[in-house]
Formats: C-alpha cells, sequence, structure tokens
C-alpha cells in the first residue's frame, strides 16, 4: 500500500471509531476484508488510527472537522507532511483536499486531548502534573519486559534477546526492567520470551509487585488474576511463595498454566479461594486512563456513569478481597487508573468502613517516569 492508500484506509477505520465501535475491531475488520495488506501495512495503519486518536481533539482543530478525514488531515499538518501529494484523489488515495479544508487556519492553542467532562477530575487527581500528564498521553507507549530473575539476570536476557534482533535498554531503577527499543513486534516470537526468560509487562505494575515485601512460604492470593501477569512477577522475585491465582471468569486464566509452566513457577488456579492469606493482590477492573496511550479511544468512551459503574465495583471487590486476609495479612489494591476516585479516594472510603484495616505505602505512577499510569495502595489488617 502507499503511504496515501494506507492514510485512506486509517479514515475509513476512524469513522468507525467515532461512530462507536471499538478501535480494535474496526481494524481487525479492515484487516479481513483486505487481504493484500501485508504485516507492515497492517503495523503502518494501526500506528496512524491509534496515533490519531490519541490526539483526537487536537488533530480535530488542525484538520478543521472531527471526522476520520478530519483527523487525517490534521495528523499530516502536524507531521509536516505534504497535503497535496496525500488527497491527490488519485488511485487509492484520498479525494482532494476542499477548499474549505485547505483555509482551516490552526488555532492559537490546541486542546489537551481529554474529554472535557473529565478535566476537573483529572487536575484534581494529578495537580501540577495534570498538563503534562496529559500531554505525555498522546505519545505512544514503550514496551516494557521484566526478566524473569528466577532463570536469568539483566545482561543475559538482553543479549539473548539481541540475537534475535531485540534490542532493549535497562530502567536504571529497576533490576528486573528492560525498555524495548527496536525490534519489539518479535518480542513474542523470541526464543528468550518462550523460553520464559522475559515476560511483556509495564514498568508501573512492575514497580508495584516490586514495592511489596516477600518472605518464602508466604500464602499469597492474586485475587484478580487475568493473565496472571501479577503472580508470576511475584513469583519470580520469591520462588518460596504459596500463590493461589483467581478471577471472577476463570476463562481470562486460560494461558496462566502454560506461562506459569514456561516461566518456571508454581502457581495453583483457585476459582473458589479460602483465606486467610498472608497477602491478596488485588489488581481490580477500572477505567483504565493509566493506559490510555495503549487503548486510546476508551479515553472517549469513557463517561461519568460508566466511572461511577466501575468504582462501585472497586468498592466491591475490596470488601470481598479483604476478607480472605488473615490476621495481620496485608491487601495490596492496584488499580491501571489515574483518577482519585478509583484510587486515594476508594482506598479512605475502605479504611472508613474496616477498622480492622490500617492504611500502609500508597504509590501513583505516571507516565512521566517511564511506564502507564498505575496505583498501589497496601492496607495491614491488625
Amino acid at each position: 500500500m502507499t503511504p496515501a492508500a494506507r492514510v485512506a484506509a486509517a479514515i475509513g477505520i476512524l469513522d468507525q471509531v467515532l461512530a462507536g465501535s471499538p478501535a480494535e475491531q474496526a481494524l481487525l475488520r479492515w484487516s479481513r476484508a483486505s487481504r493484500f495488506a501485508g504485516s507492515a501495512d497492517r503495523a503502518a495503519l494501526r500506528d496512524l488510527v491509534f496515533g490519531a486518536l490519541r490526539r483526537r481533539d487536537s488533530l480535530a482543530a488542525l484538520g478543521g472537522a472531527l471526522s476520520g478525514r478530519g483527523l487525517m488531515i490534521g495528523h499530516a499538518r502536524a507531521e509536516g507532511l505534504d497535503l497535496a501529494a496525500i488527497f491527490t484523489g488519485t488511485g487509492h488515495a484520498p479525494a482532494a483536499l476542499t477548499e474549505a479544508e485547505a483555509s482551516v487556519s490552526p488555532p492559537d492553542t490546541l486542546p489537551d486531548d481529554l474529554p472535557d467532562w473529565l478535566r476537573p477530575a483529572w487536575t484534581r487527581a494529578l495537580g501540577p502534573q495534570a498538563a503534562a500528564v496529559a500531554t505525555a498521553m498522546t505519545a505512544r507507549a514503550p514496551v516494557w519486559l521484566r526478566v524473569n530473575m528466577a532463570r536469568t539476570d539483566p545482561d543475559r536476557a538482553a543479549a539473548r534477546l539481541a540475537e534475535e534482533g531485540i534490542a532493549t535498554t535497562p530502567d536504571g531503577t529497576l533490576p528486573s526492567a528492560l525498555r524495548v527499543t527496536a525490534g519489539e513486534r518479535l518480542v513474542a516470537r523470541s526464543r528468550a520470551y518462550e523460553a520464559g526468560l522475559v515476560e511483556l509487562q509495564d514498568l508501573s505494575p512492575q514497580r508495584a509487585c516490586a514495592a511489596l515485601d516477600l518472605a518464602p512460604g508466604l500464602r499469597v492470593l492474586d485475587y484478580c488474576a487475568g493473565g496472571g501477569g501479577k503472580a508470576l512477577a511475584l513469583a519470580a522475585r520469591q520462588p518460596g511463595l504459596r500463590i493461589a491465582a483467581h478471577d471472577a471468569i476463570p476463562a481470562r486464566m486460560a494461558d496462566l498454566p502454560a506461562r506459569a509452566a514456561r516461566a518456571g513457577a508454581a502457581i495453583r488456579i483457585d476459582t473458589r479461594p479460602q483465606g486467610p492469606f498472608d497477602l491478596v493482590v488485588a489488581d481490580v477492573p477500572c477505567s483504565g486512563s493509566g493506559t490510555w496511550r495503549r487503548t486510546p479511544d476508551a479515553k472517549w468512551r469513557l463517561d461519568q456513569a460508566a466511572l461511577d459503574r466501575v468504582v462501585a465495583l472497586q468498592a466491591q471487590i475490596l470488601d470481598r478481597a479483604a476478607g480472605l486476609v488473615g490476621q495481620g495479612g496485608r491487601l495490596a489494591y492496584m488499580t491501571c487508573s489515574l483518577l482519585e476516585a478509583e484510587n486515594g479516594g476508594q482506598i479512605d472510603a475502605f479504611l472508613a468502613r474496616s477498622p480492622d484495616f490500617r492504611a500502609g505505602q500508597r504509590h501513583l505512577w505516571t507516565p512521566l517516569s517511564g511506564g502507564d499510569g498505575f496505583f498501589l495502595a497496601e492496607l495491614h489488617r491488625g
């Protein structure tokens, strides 16, 4: 596909997303209907679509319209591309610019690419960093790997990855973390990954897991396990843990036994966990606001009603998870959100109704520190 044809395809996909279709579904439909497109075309198209959604409002302002076409015109202007060479109307290229489109003047100040209704809550949660974090959310998220320290060390893992064209650089503050700087699409097929030497895991949840004190023999429950990333990270740090994984939808854990075997970790699937546990980790469902660089269409789909529903669900999960914590044990509450209602506000409300728990450490990581937005609160029972 030519660059112009890719832009034309992105226009069609973006129109579907703006009409309410999730971006991943719209891209998948296009891919299935466009068998002629190679892997490079699909990757380039994904970058165009996701890049436009990260900067939706600012690109619409540059392009003169909140439409697929307006976003791609805005993208071309933002990147300093030759509009006349892309919008030619010939072959598979998008139609030539109209007089109105060509005469759009960029505004003096571009929007901050946040939903209007969310901006006050965003500012309350992030304070002086609010604008900088909003800007960081318009960039593509880096790819991070967690080195399985139970099987190798960072230098050896990096060397093995480099043999397959995957370049990495260490985080500098967390030994297990490697940032992929080239060859990111090769990771999941690499021998280092298949041998369990590395796992794909963002830097912020790696930091959250590293912040938890562990000792051999502890009974640990990954309560909202999903794919089991937290359980695997904890197992790699302290092989002597007795770890169980639970999820309200057990199918989400379908790949965990194979991942654990690959990593050399002993993790038990527990569909009906019974306490007490020494440590319960609850990475709860959330708005995902900390991961909007990766799922930018979710930023525009979230509304107050949906946020209220997820906050209520989090409170229910917190109460259930707390009941599994033994006396003297800990509850580690985690979200991939930046919003106070899901983070500190949620924890303060829990402590107010749970006198047998007391507050421990709290951390909020943002994209300004390298990874996704992520929150950790540790609560102590007794």
